[in-house]
């Protein structure tokens, strides 16, 4: 194993280039065996220009990576981690997590070196994904626990109605008859997006994005720019065309509502932003290719109060907002196996849509 050329290396490691950390296969002495893509995109240099290299030469700690290397060759422990700092040629130097475990031969090391950065957007994502699974069973069990009685309710206060003659009892009656209605209306939402088939089809997003223009502009008319800052080499690909007009129309209409001050000064602003991403890492996965779509507002902001909930349903921001606008969004966007992000800041909110392409 240790003395094994380039080309078998690659061959006998090239299930690692399918991973998006930073991989290098080390020697007892610290020599790189073999590197696989994402550690050779990071550093800017070619993986024969890595192999052969002593590893530490690019890690701060040379100490730190040794023993390292030291105790993993000795079976004291299965894995050793420290934060170090990557050295990169031409580039600047980058804060990682260090991992080093045993490979498959007695010399044979795996090195992780997962940016800190990484690491931290890792970690928030994944609890993105967990707070939408559990937002998902809360949605559907609180909505069929709802739905049952609020037949039962409507239909008595039906009957009721029907059995008095005093205008004023009738009138309470047609409240509660009303705001079961409401109710009902609000359970139907919630479950919507669980009862709808995905209709998969030939999408352009650019088509969706002015659909959405239109419909905003319309309630809108006055005081509120939409810029489009479009990539026009994105293609067509293949998703719910019906889905994607409502995830984003929800977070653009959202993002209307929170410009009702700057409308009426007549200086609001929405940019919608189109780009492909290469070689991006989101849900633990890697993918070569991903649309980047952006809703830009400059509002003021998100409450920090509640920026860490937003996704969370009937969490809203707004007086007499239902909440259920952003959960149902990042429904249908994990639907096409995507996710939403937001940053913001006073004066400038981001929302952030990346879907994977094949």
């Amino acid at each position: 194993m240790s003395n094994l050329p380039s080309d078998n290396a690659a061959r006998h490691f090239q299930s690692l280039d399918l991973l998006a950390t930073l991989v290098a296969v080390v020697q007892l002495d610290g020599t790189v065996v073999f590197a696989n893509t994402a550690f050779e995109d990071a550093m800017g240099i070619s993986r024969r220009a890595i192999e052969g290299r002593y590893l530490p030469d690019f890690l701060g700690e040379d100490d730190l990576l040794m023993q390292a290397l030291v105790g993993a060759g000795s079976h004291a422990f299965s894995a050793l981690r420290y934060d170090g700092t990557l050295q990169r040629p031409n580039h600047d130097a980058v804060a990682v997590h260090v991992i080093v475990t045993q490979g498959d031969g007695p010399e044979a090391f795996v090195v992780e070196m997962l940016p800190q950065e990484a690491q931290v957007r890792q970690e928030r994502e994944e609890r993105l994904l967990d707070q939408a699974k559990a937002n998902k069973e809360l949605i559907r069990n609180l909505a069929h626990e709802i739905k049952n009685p609020l037949g039962g309710i409507r239909g008595a206060a039906q009957l009721l109605q029907m059995e008095i003659d005093s205008r004023e009892l009738i009138e309470y009656t047609q409240v509660i008859i009303h705001e079961a209605d409401r109710l009902q209306t609000l359970v139907d939402r919630l479950l919507a997006p669980h009862r709808k088939p995905h209709v998969v089809s030939d999408v352009n997003i650019h088509e969706v994005f002015d659909r959405v223009r239109a419909v905003i502009q319309a309630e809108f008319p006055r005081g509120l720019v939409i810029e489009r800052d479009f990539d026009a080499s994105i293609p067509e690909f293949r998703g719910d065309r019906e889905q994607l007009i409502q995830a984003i129309l929800n977070i653009t209409h959202n993002a209307a509502q929170a410009l009702a001050e700057r409308i009426a000064v007549g200086d609001a602003m929405i940019t919608f932003r189109t780009r492909i991403a290469r070689q991006i890492t989101f849900g633990k996965q890697r993918y070569r290719l991903a649309l980047e779509l952006h809703v830009i507002d400059n509002g003021p902001g998100i409450p920090e109060s509640i920026r860490d909930r937003i996704f969370y349903p009937l969490v809203s921001g707004r007086d007499g907002g239902s909440g259920l606008g952003l959960t149902l969004a990042q429904t249908f966007i994990q639907q096409h196996h995507g996710m939403i992000e937001c940053e913001s800041v006073p004066g400038r909110t981001d929302f952030k849509i990346l879907i994977p392409l094949p």
